[in-house]
């Protein structure tokens, strides 16, 4: 399946193109053929791509990995979106060091909806406990939430993950000031299981192997 074949089948919603691991030329590649959004796990490595790739005017780079504190001050202002703030502390963090840089940071809180020990992210009562503190941040925009399900034989089985992140999301927009946290985001879905996604309202489907074939070990 070819990318343009790829985004029909995403659409409505956008594609990120996982590209952890791959080579800047893989990413140089794929940008060529029309594609603008990157999302990259590791901080160090995705500034290395940046600098590499700064001649391309207009690609766009997300932030998908887990977030450690002491790496906030790297990011902030580095990424148009960071889909893994997984935790209050860590929000508390990415907002001083805007405070002191100056800048606004567009952000999605990671949501653990099946409490899978080896994944990050609030439950959602904890969320919930937490919500009023988090949209107090006032150098953080919420634009959303992401979500990772159990891995599964087949996509149909995390159809009601994705449609738990929904209603979640539908439910904190009746709470929140949404001109300044517009909760239009859900980052969710990948290679496996995107077109479910879509149907229960990703508006950002994450797409690695897809799109760039089987990732390189991570040396």
């Amino acid at each position: 399946m070819d990318l343009k074949e790829i985004l029909q089948k995403a659409h409505p919603a956008k594609v990120l193109a996982v590209s952890k691991l791959q080579p800047a030329d893989k990413i140089r590649d794929l940008y060529s053929k029309g594609q603008r959004r990157f999302g990259e796990n590791y901080v160090q490595e995705a500034l290395e791509k940046q600098k590499l790739l700064a001649d391309l005017p207009d690609i766009e780079w997300h932030l998908i990995g887990h977030l450690q504190k002491n790496k906030a001050r790297m990011v902030v202002g580095a990424f148009h979106l960071i889909h893994s703030v997984d935790s209050l502390e860590l929000a508390q963090t990415l907002n001083r060091q805007c405070e002191t840089k100056g800048l606004q940071q567009k952000i999605l809180i990671q949501v653990n909806l099946a409490q899978e020990e080896s994944k990050d992210g609030f439950s959602k009562e904890k969320l919930l406990e937490c919500w009023k503190s988090l949209t107090a941040l006032v150098h953080l925009n919420i634009f959303g939430f992401m979500t990772m399900p159990p891995l599964t034989e087949t996509g149909a089985e995390v159809r009601p993950y994705f449609v738990e992140l929904r209603e979640l999301r539908d439910q904190l927009k009746t709470m929140t000031d949404l001109q300044v946290h517009p909760l239009t985001e859900l980052s969710m879905g990948t290679s496996h299981d995107y077109p479910v996604a879509v149907e229960e309202g990703a508006t950002i489907v994450r797409l690695g192997t897809i799109l760039f074939g089987e990732r390189p070990a991570k040396g």
